[in-house]
């Protein structure tokens, strides 16, 4: 949910039927409603415990447009506004969509509220009390594995307001709602289809044993946590999902832990003490000169105090590198000017449902302006914008024919299209005389069309200009095509909605709003702008993206055209 997005018409609404087809087409086993027997309603039921003992520290800077939006009533998920009467809940209405309803069913938005002083606590209060009302005994969509992991950690991280002020009465109603919705989840998370709600779910559980259930059952939380540790975050500290937010999400959670864990006079895990670091250097990897991340795969922007604060909670400054082969990324940063190479295969399963196929797509920004990017991703933003951002033709890359770099695969665990591969994608750096060459490539295309995409890239010295050079190429062990076929193509550069471009007589210029303006300059003919969107910021915005077309022939060994196209960006000498 974000205050952004003014100056955008609310879209409109979907019917039921088609909303129910999208979100069961794109949330698949983890959308559907969870059922419970009349066994499991009984153990659900049972009288709360007393109280917190200790309260989960809220470690996460609030988002004050939010929390200003919501103490004035107005619900916003991505481009869907709500505005609600005084005193009105949302539990109550028909909302937008079943996206709409699964993104305030979580509760993120709570200790945004709670920052507005006493009148945030109020209305936060009733907003919860309402929800108990509604749906506190059960309720086969908002008990799902997912929301339900996000509602309990969310309410623990909100625990004064909820559980230590007001009347008594309401007090112990939250108390037995909390405690139901705990062991709902300690029954269902290990089935559950979605990674991060078994991320969520463990920790939430490991912060309920300590704060409410005085130790209980604390060893087997532990080791479900250490598992899905060892299963999502990499020996480098990325998430395996290949998505710089959700690291950022997984390190805060985990520095809440550790916190928790300190302030009960209890040992920290000693994987939560080994990750930590790792996982705020690879943080730091992804962190553009603006403070906030580099939107790859399921990542989206962040807010830059986010990402600051994870930085600061470190007990020592994070290792700076610029190769992380583990999680598959490559940077090159000279005078300022910073590009990020995705050169990693998609994740394996469970973990790819909400990967991209986006090889050898780049993130490019001089000082705090980002220039190249992709279309991004929000997990606020339609679902069915979450699933077109994922095809290459969403990155600043080459595909052939419409076609993606990585096959997309129905799984049958989750009902969820995963990309595989692709195959033979690898990367080779040299840095000499202050200079940085890199060479990469993938064999996504290979089996289609016998090709391989190379793309080198140059970044000078001083950082004023970084060229490429994006090949198609028949490998000699192929053999010469029986038939020779010319494939289309096309290089996609996403222009930032920040930056105005504007076609010259030989190149494009890219001006920005508050740094030098750059030239986009390409021996390519047809060079030629299209209109394209950006969803990293939580809505979804109008931009502009550089689009090269060929045709590629079957036999070229990549290095001459039309199968071989140079470019370059050049920060204009004027500037």
């Amino acid at each position: 949910m974000s205050a952004m997005g003014q100056g955008h018409s609310t879209p409109r609404r979907r019917s039921d039927a088609d909303d129910a087809i999208l979100w069961r087409r794109f949330r698949g086993v983890a959308g559907e409603h969870v059922k419970a027997s009349p066994v499991h309603r009984l153990k659900l039921a049972g009288a709360g415990p007393v109280g917190f003992s200790l309260h989960l520290r809220n470690l996460l800077p609030p988002d004050a447009q939010r929390g200003e939006a919501l103490i004035s009533d107005v619900w916003r998920i991505g481009m869907s506004r709500e505005q609600l009467a005084p005193g009105e809940t949302p539990w109550r209405l028909s909302l937008p969509s079943r996206h709409f309803s699964d993104r305030i069913q979580r509760f993120d938005w709570l200790p945004d509220l709670l920052a507005h002083g006493e009148a945030g606590a109020d209305r936060a209060r009733v907003l919860v009390d309402d929800w108990i009302e509604v749906f506190g005994k059960f309720d086969g969509f908002a008990w799902r594995a997912g929301p339900t992991a996000d509602r309990v950690w969310n309410w623990m991280r909100a625990g004064p307001a909820l559980f230590d002020s007001g009347e008594e009465e309401p007090r112990q109603i939250r108390m037995e709602s909390f405690a139901r919705q705990t062991r709902h989840l300690e029954a269902v998370v290990d089935a559950a289809t979605d990674p991060a709600a078994r991320w969520r779910g463990a920790c939430a559980l490991v912060a309920a044993g300590i704060c409410v259930f005085a130790g209980k059952d604390l060893e087997q939380r532990v080791g479900r946590l250490e598992a899905e540790c060892v299963a999502q975050i990499l020996p480098d500290g990325g998430h395996v999902q290949r998505s710089p937010s959700r690291g950022l999400s997984a390190m805060f959670d985990f520095l809440a832990l550790k916190d928790l864990f300190e302030r009960a006079g209890r040992p920290v895990p000693d994987f939560i003490d080994r990750f930590v670091p790792r996982m705020g250097a690879m943080v730091q990897f992804f962190r553009a000169s603006d403070g906030c991340l580099d939107p790859f795969n399921n990542g989206h922007e962040s807010r830059p105090e986010l990402v600051s604060a994870a930085l600061a909670a470190l007990e020592t400054p994070p290792r700076r590198f610029t190769v992380s082969p583990k999680s598959g990324f490559q940077k090159l940063e000279k005078g300022g000017t910073r590009l990020v190479l995705d050169s990693g295969q998609a994740p394996l399963a469970p973990f790819g449902d909400e990967a991209h196929a986006g090889a050898l797509g780049f993130e490019l920004s001089d000082g705090p302006v980002r220039l190249i990017t992709s279309c991004g991703y929000s997990p606020e933003v339609d679902i069915d914008w979450q699933a077109a951002v994922r095809r290459t033709g969403a990155h600043s890359t080459l595909s052939i024919a419409g076609r993606d770099s990585a096959v997309f695969e129905l799984r049958d665990e989750s009902q969820l299209l995963a990309p595989q591969g692709p195959d033979g994608i690898s990367a080779k750096r040299l840095e000499e005389d202050d200079e940085i060459w890199l060479d990469a490539q993938h064999g996504g295309y290979k089996s289609a069309y016998g090709l391989l995409h190379r793309r080198r890239l140059f970044m000078s010295g001083d950082g004023r200009r970084v060229t490429g050079e994006d090949s198609l190429v028949r490998p000699v062990s192929q053999g010469a095509a029986r038939e020779r076929r010319f494939a289309n193509f096309e290089i996609r550069f996403h222009i930032h909605p920040g930056v105005t471009a504007m076609m010259g007589p030989d190149y494009i210029r890219l001006e920005t709003p508050s740094g030098p303006a750059w030239r986009f300059k390409t021996s390519h003919e047809g060079a030629r702008l299209e209109k394209t969107i950006y969803t990293g910021r939580g809505i979804v915005e109008r931009s502009e993206q550089i689009v090269l077309s060929g045709q590629a022939d079957p036999n070229s060994d990549g290095s001459e055209p039309p199968n071989c196209v140079r470019w370059a960006f050049l920060r204009d000498h004027s500037s």
